[in-house]
């Protein structure tokens, strides 16, 4: 059984199967038909509804997910927020719905939902959002019949009041007390030979795995999901760890980042770009707000894909797995962990706990991501170096690319002509000749070996103009 509100209304079901989403769950036993079906893979934002979920603090966080993305296991615990409760109980519209209104900013009615959800969200956790805030949080909702500027008006308008105050503000401890008792419960749904535990704790999640060590494990759903609405799929066993909050903590320690494997990379976000503000560019082009706000950092390692953004990344930091089999514990440093295209050298019935990112040190970090779209997009080629220079010579390097070969992996013989020499061009044109040796990318739709290898090259030359020449700034987005 999964036991959550669906907007103030307490929701038990039992048989609902694991592999129906949340969009087919409103429209089709829930009857709330205001949430459109669009892409049916996360890409345009139609579907968007809100999730509520209590923070350590007991506080209500709320976070615009992809109800196409999302198995109806992940409301477990949580409320699920829809078009139809955002007017008052007299019908007055909600003020974001209003805004819109009045300034024009409705469409045909089909994204128009999807749209008010986002905004909905992003005030309901910042009072005055900027107008960037904005745009990242449209930047999921891809249609614009109207026109951006409308919607950008709207949006803005309601950031320059104080306070808006909704009926969500004042059932808001009336709703924290129902989800405080959903807190520890663990749950399961079942349906033909289909079945989903959903485990509370890390302790239950291990047993879990022991006894059912085929069982897939799902976290944001965002990747996993496509395998049922695109490739009608069944997935037999799976385990839901969203309801797993020791897994939902980021421990800053004097050396080290400590990220539960359940982090939504939002959230990731938020703390890496201190220390590494170029990993927090990289996470806000990361597919889209809707998406960052379900998929986690351990979800990505764990696909292994050899485009997923972060793994180059988490190489190129010689960033570190805490794994768990049982009650037995190991680490294995991230570049060691794929095996073969999406591949994880995980042994049956491990699981990743934590990722543990060490704290910039004296060394140069540096991260690009080469896309069709800047935002929204998966990437072509994304590239991460780690160089260490002193008095003008290499002392340490470690570069990653994703997009380059079946697997996200480090440019050694790149890595071996940079060592010990000299910090110039001529060393920088024989280490991008160097790349030849280390990738044979494929050609695809989007991208040619030719082009692949390419910008592999240009990357590695334009992390040199930067570190050259701080004050010329080569990013696109500086411009925009």
């Amino acid at each position: 059984m999964i036991k959550f509100l669906l907007n103030q209304e307490l929701r038990e079901e039992k048989r609902l199967s694991p592999n129906m989403t949340v969009l087919n769950y409103l429209r089709t036993i829930a009857h709330r038909t205001g949430t459109k079906e669009g892409c049916g893979s996360g890409n345009c934002g139609t579907c968007t509804v809100v999730l509520a979920e209590l923070t350590d603090d007991d506080q209500l966080l709320y976070r615009a997910v992809n109800a196409c993305t999302v198995f109806v296991s992940a409301l477990h615990g949580k409320q699920l927020i829809t078009i139809e409760a955002l007017k008052d109980q007299n019908g007055t519209l909600h003020p974001v719905q209003q805004a819109l209104v009045d300034l024009h900013g409705s469409q045909c009615g089909f994204c128009t939902p999807g749209i008010v959800m986002s905004l909905f969200s992003l005030i309901k956790n910042t009072s005055q959002p900027s107008r960037q805030a904005v745009v990242d949080a449209l930047s999921g909702n891809l249609c614009r019949c109207t026109g951006y500027q409308p919607i950008l008006n709207a949006a803005l308008s309601l950031a320059k009041q104080q306070t808006i105050l909704d009926q969500f503000c004042a059932q808001e401890q009336v709703t924290i007390a129902k989800l405080t008792s959903l807190r520890h419960e663990p749950g399961s749904l079942a349906a033909e030979s289909l079945t989903c535990d959903i485990p509370s704790t890390t302790d239950m999640l291990a047993k879990l795995l022991e006894d059912k060590p085929q069982a897939r494990l799902i976290a944001g759903s965002t990747d996993m999901a496509m395998e049922v609405t695109q490739q009608h799929n069944k997935l037999d066993a799976l385990i839901d760890i969203s309801h797993v909050s020791e897994m939902k903590t980021i421990t800053d320690t004097n050396d080290q980042l400590i990220i539960g494997a359940n982090m939504p990379l939002s959230a990731c976000r938020e703390h890496l770009e201190q220390y590494y503000p170029d990993f927090g560019d990289l996470l806000n082009r990361f597919a889209s707000q809707q998406i960052r706000n379900q998929a986690t950092l351990g979800g990505n390692i764990a696909t292994a894909s050899p485009i997923g953004d972060t793994l180059p990344v988490l190489i190129a930091l010689d960033a570190t797995l805490n794994l768990r089999q049982g009650n037995t514990a190991r680490h294995l440093p991230v570049e060691q962990a794929f095996s073969g295209y999406r591949q994880i050298a995980l042994q049956p019935g491990e699981f990743v706990e934590s990722i543990c990112i060490p704290k910039p040190s004296n060394l140069t970090f540096r991260c690009y991501k080469v896309s069709k779209r800047l935002n929204d997009d998966i990437s072509t080629v994304c590239a991460a170096f780690n160089i260490g220079i002193v008095d003008g010579v290499v002392t340490s390097a470690r570069i990653a690319y994703g997009g380059m070969a079946e697997i996200p992996k480090r440019a050694s013989h790149c890595e071996q002509h940079l060592l010990g020499s000299q910090w110039d061009k001529r060393t920088i044109d024989g280490a991008m000749l160097a790349l030849d040796s280390d990738f044979t990318p494929l050609s695809d739709c989007r991208a040619s070996a030719h082009y692949r290898r390419q910008i592999a090259a240009n990357l590695l030359y334009r992390f040199f103009i930067e570190q050259q020449n701080g004050q010329i700034d080569t990013r696109v987005t500086t411009y925009g």
